[in-house]
């Protein structure tokens, strides 16, 4: 007879204060992760749209029609463009961190201070995101 065991109730969210650092990163990494390949795939719809500009003659070009500049044009005049440009460094700086921090691990090297290397990735990701939002913000007002 085999035995049963409790491992909780699906609906108990309540266990995400017993998380270690390890698996927010896991979390985080994997999230991100996502997030990228969806904005890989967004990116390619919205420019594939812009297409047409590749055949143009010069004449359109020159005379400011060409499809692609004025997508971009468009894209960038949003502010809420903009400010997910902010999230989308964020996400990728984050990522590459955490991706570095992971292949130190499996190479052996700050295995004893993983915990301090992700909460250093993401003060680093925090201050590198809040460094260029005024980058990304100007010319939007």
């Amino acid at each position: 007879m085999s035995q049963s065991y409790n491992r909780g109730l699906i609906e108990d969210f309540g266990r995400w204060r017993e998380f270690s650092a390890g698996m927010w990163a896991w979390i985080f990494h994997k999230f991100t992760g996502w997030v990228l390949v969806g904005y890989l795939f967004t990116h390619i719809a919205v420019l594939s749209t812009a297409i047409p500009a590749a055949g143009a003659e010069e004449a359109v070009l020159t005379a400011g029609e060409d499809v692609y500049t004025q997508t971009i044009v468009t894209l960038e005049d949003l502010l809420l463009v903009r400010i997910l440009e902010v999230g989308l460094l964020a996400v990728a700086v984050f990522h590459i961190l955490n991706g570095t921090r992971l292949l130190l691990v499996d190479l052996g090297i700050g295995l004893e201070s993983q915990d301090k290397s992700f909460y250093a990735s993401l003060i680093l990701t925090g201050a590198i995101t809040v460094a260029s939002v005024p980058t990304f913000i100007a010319g939007a007002f």
